[in-house]
């Protein structure tokens, strides 16, 4: 295994002076793919670097949804696709899509032509990490890129996709792009409108899409083989376990809510405390409640991450808290019951606050178990390269959780340091980059012989 973390040097790019002494014992023509896939995994970091500089804020990484980073980020990752000898265009709402073509071109063009999705999102939260998204992106295009250069086809052709909007930070509505290629995407979502006050539709229109024509932008069922994406853990049970990757068991289901709480503001040196309806008190208390709740029960995971005070002034009494509530489990009863308990809880702390309670659900999407047969095929090939292999389930969610409503999906995690995500420092080891593309490639030959 690697022991180091990605940094530019001579160890770093091959993978670790322990891997150069494991190519001692490998035949030779296993000596000549391992030496390409340490050159492929040295290849995504410096891309990872490259697209790591786009971003629409001078001193931290933020990459939106039709946000002009974001045409930057496709035309350059564009590039790297077309490179790796795939033909290349934007859908409607701006997934950028790489097609490899079959071993027979023609059969692409016939009715069940099969295609194998591969991919991720090349969104970003603000003051993000560079490899969450976009290390899915790179490894599917490093292992095409394989193929190429090999002069290699499969009998089904192979489709990288890029998604233009997993995290929704401009429209507080997450797969958009994954939603528009599962034919799951809701009309109604064009009209929503930014911090800006621009309009889904106009901000999809300026950025070269067609917001009248998402519909048709979905895509044929029963010509897919299923999608697989590569992503970071966002955890530290891989790191803790001493593994490069591992196998994704299921998505776990998520509830977002906005919670407000209205009582009376006052001024802070008149109205006695017996006589306040403090909203910000009643809503610290609730805050605490979620923590409390979330600790007691086996695998609930449950967050307060933004809240306002009004009127926001040290001398008065704050009248009004909103306050967002993210619910998580890998079982949509328990995530349900979960959430009900907390808006009683909450209505419970308003009454007895004389503060009124107006809970509001944002966003929901159910639980997602990954394709069985899929996931077991790349939970045995994770053994042809770590000593063991493990499944693993994402409290985080994916792209794959949308497009399971279109294909069977899969997803192998990467090993990230500490477990950090949604922060500028994720980071990944290029030896663990490389076990991800020799898991990529493993399952590739195996679905085309499999398929042939």
């Amino acid at each position: 295994m690697c022991r180091c973390w990605y940094r530019p040097g001579l160890t770093a790019l091959i993978g670790g002076v322990e891997w150069i002494g494991k190519l001692a014992w490998l035949p030779p023509q296993d000596i000549v793919d391992e030496l390409m896939n340490a050159d492929l995994a040295r290849t995504v970091m410096e891309r990872i670097e490259a697209l790591g500089q786009i971003s629409e804020e001078p001193d931290r990484l933020t990459r939106t949804f039709c946000s002009p980073a974001m045409r930057r980020a496709n035309d350059l990752v564009g590039s790297w696709m077309r490179a790796a000898g795939m033909d290349v265009r934007e859908d409607a709402i701006g997934n950028l899509i790489g097609h490899y073509p079959a071993a027979n071109p023609k059969s692409a063009r016939e009715p069940g032509a099969k295609v194998l999705l591969l991919g991720s999102h090349l969104d970003t939260v603000r003051n993000a990490g560079k490899f969450d998204g976009a290390l899915g992106v790179l490894v599917a295009i490093a292992c095409v890129q394989r193929l190429f250069q090999n002069q290699i086809r499969l009998p089904f052709a192979i489709e990288v996709l890029g998604f233009a909007d997993e995290e929704g930070v401009r429209y507080h509505s997450t797969y958009l792009g994954s939603k528009v290629l599962a034919g799951t995407f809701d009309p109604e979502d064009l009209k929503i409108t930014d911090a800006e006050g621009v309009t889904m539709a106009q901000a999809i229109r300026s950025f070269g899409g067609h917001p009248g024509a998402l519909a048709s932008a979905k895509l044929e069922r029963r010509h897919l083989l299923g999608y697989l994406e590569v992503h970071i853990e966002q955890g530290s049970v891989l790191e803790e376990k001493k593994f490069s990757v591992g196998a994704v068991s299921a998505i776990a289901g998520q509830t977002r809510t906005r919670v407000r709480f209205l009582g009376r503001a006052g001024h802070a040196a008149t109205v006695p405390m017996n006589r306040r309806r403090d909203a910000l008190c009643a809503a610290a208390q609730f805050v605490l409640a979620v923590e409390n709740h979330a600790r007691r029960s086996a695998g609930l995971v449950a967050t307060v991450g933004e809240i306002a005070a009004l009127p926001g002034s040290s001398n008065v009494i704050p009248g009004e808290v909103n306050l967002s509530v993210d619910v998580r489990h890998s079982d949509d009863a328990t995530r349900a019951a979960a959430c009900a308990r907390l808006r009683d809880h909450a209505k419970d702390i308003g009454k007895a606050r004389s503060v009124d309670v107006k809970w509001h659900v944002i966003h929901k999407t159910r639980s997602v178990a990954c394709d069985r047969g899929l996931s077991e095929m790349l939970n045995q090939l994770v053994k042809r390269h770590q000593r063991e292999s493990i499944f693993l389930p994402s409290g985080a969610g994916h792209d794959a959780a949308a497009m399971a409503a279109l294909t069977p999906v899969a997803m192998l995690f990467v090993r990230c340091k500490g477990g950090i995500s949604h922060h500028p420092g994720e980071s990944v080891r290029v030896g663990d980059v490389r076990v991800a593309i020799a898991v990529m490639e493993d399952f590739l030959q195996t679905l085309a012989r499999c398929d042939a």
